[in-house]
């Protein structure tokens, strides 16, 4: 037996991650909604339990792609120059497209979606995407201006369609791990199963050849119900060595200005799939595989089916200049000597901490930023937020906190060239 399986097999643990992360996401819907049909979240979320990191600049319509059936048509109404986006996800949570404001205007539009092999060349009155793996997801996000603004986003959402070109065609689904596999394995068997439904490029399917000696490429019947228990014990530990270092990445390394969390090359591990919307440029790209992997790992981890920053960036502080964690006992602000420059729009929202959940206040405003009525600029342009747990004298540009611990997030949509060249540096979350 070589010496290296358990580290192999921990290899394995971190570069099939985000695939099976993908398919349960992607399973636990289905179970609810068919395929090939948008779900849409029709109004903003509320403080409580389901507002965790709740996004209130936004409405959500998602749907997940079964393309084994043959091509789809996907049709996106006249947004009126509001900012939206509709997001490709493969199953690898590789971003592959993006369609909306950014990249293809406010005007409808109707795109056909093939599946891998797909030999047709043209689509009359349409734009192809091409679709790396059958399964895949889109997340169509619409901006939303307030609770009086939610009608008007509940109406594009109806706009949003899906149509199958061959309805008759039956669909294969979701793949399923064979019977009979000790609970221990499973995670290698789901990868097994997976990694035959939805192959990647032909780059990745050389990279995937190290993995040959833990079963993980064998088709057919699977081996690990009769595996023998001395090879059992190296995958198990394997397991357990992959856990720790997807943790250890996923909570470490992240790049801090100003005590802001604010990573912009998170989503860059597509390096072969770039169809409309997307950047294939060096500096959008992780040209390294084994890094980009990990990055892939860590992204499914934290923010499964996240954005790539030249389309939005969210990041967020958790501690003020000193160190001290931020806490509602105290006061702060936040001075924007210049407000953040977006093509779209910006928002900064409040969390309590650690569950990350809206938090209620007596004027029912959890968050604030271009959007929101009678926010001032200081005579000098700028704009300083007051963030603090008791209701100010001068309420217009106050952050309601909570009395215990929080974090704010920031998010920018259309973030400008200075943001994502990291010219443009977040002011502190300072001591009032």
């Amino acid at each position: 037996m070589r010496d290296d399986l358990p580290a192999l097999a921990a290899e394995a643990y971190v570069y099939g991650f985000p695939l099976l992360c993908d398919l349960g996401a992607v399973e636990r819907d289905v179970k609810t909604s068919p395929f090939n049909v948008f779900i849409h979240r029709r109004e903003l979320a509320t403080p409580g339990p389901h507002s965790t990191n709740a996004n209130l600049d936004l409405l959500y319509s998602t749907a997940h792609l079964d393309m084994s059936g043959g091509p789809v048509w996907l049709r996106v109404p006249d947004t009126g120059g509001r900012y939206h986006v509709v997001q490709f996800v493969d199953a690898w949570t590789d971003n592959f497209a993006y369609v909306g404001s950014r990249s293809t205007g406010s005007e409808e539009r109707e795109f056909l979606l093939v599946p891998p092999g797909w030999a047709g060349r043209e689509a009359p009155g349409a734009d192809i995407i091409r679709v790396p793996t059958m399964i895949a997801t889109l997340i169509a996000r619409f901006a939303c201006a307030g609770p009086r603004d939610v009608a008007h986003v509940n109406a594009l959402q109806n706009g949003l369609s899906l149509e199958r070109m061959y309805p008759q065609v039956p669909l294969d689904g979701l793949p399923t791990p064979q019977a009979g596999v000790p609970d221990e394995l499973c995670f290698f068997e789901g990868l097994r199963r997976s990694l035959a439904a939805f192959p990647p490029s032909p780059a990745e399917r050389r990279y995937q050849r190290r993995f040959a000696a833990l079963g993980v490429l064998e088709r057919g019947n699977s081996p690990y119900p009769t595996i023998p228990r001395e090879l059992r014990d190296v995958l198990r530990e394997g397991l357990e060595r992959g856990r720790d270092v997807l943790e250890e990445a996923a909570t470490s390394g992240h790049a801090l200005v100003n005590g802001w969390i604010n990573d912009l090359h998170t989503f860059d591990y597509n390096l072969d799939y770039f169809e409309v919307g997307t950047l294939d440029t060096p500096e959008w790209t992780i040209a390294d595989r084994d890094t980009a992997h990990r990055m892939r790992a860590v992204a499914a981890r934290t923010g499964l089916w996240g954005n790539h920053a030249y389309e939005a960036v969210y990041p967020t502080v958790h501690k003020d200049p000193h160190g001290e964690r931020l806490n509602g006992t105290r006061a702060y602000r936040i001075r924007f000597e210049q407000p953040p420059p977006v093509g779209a729009r910006w928002s900064l929202t409040m969390y309590d901490a650690p569950q990350s959940q809206l938090v209620p206040n007596e004027l029912d405003r959890h968050s604030v930023g271009s959007q929101t009525p009678g926010l001032r600029p200081d005579p000098d342009g700028s704009v300083t937020v007051l963030i603090q747990h008791e209701r100010p004298a001068d309420d217009a540009n106050w952050l309601p906190a909570p009395a215990g611990g929080f974090r704010p997030v920031l998010r920018m949509y259309e973030p400008d060239a200075t943001v994502l060249r990291g010219e443009y540096r977040l002011p502190p979350v300072a001591p009032a």
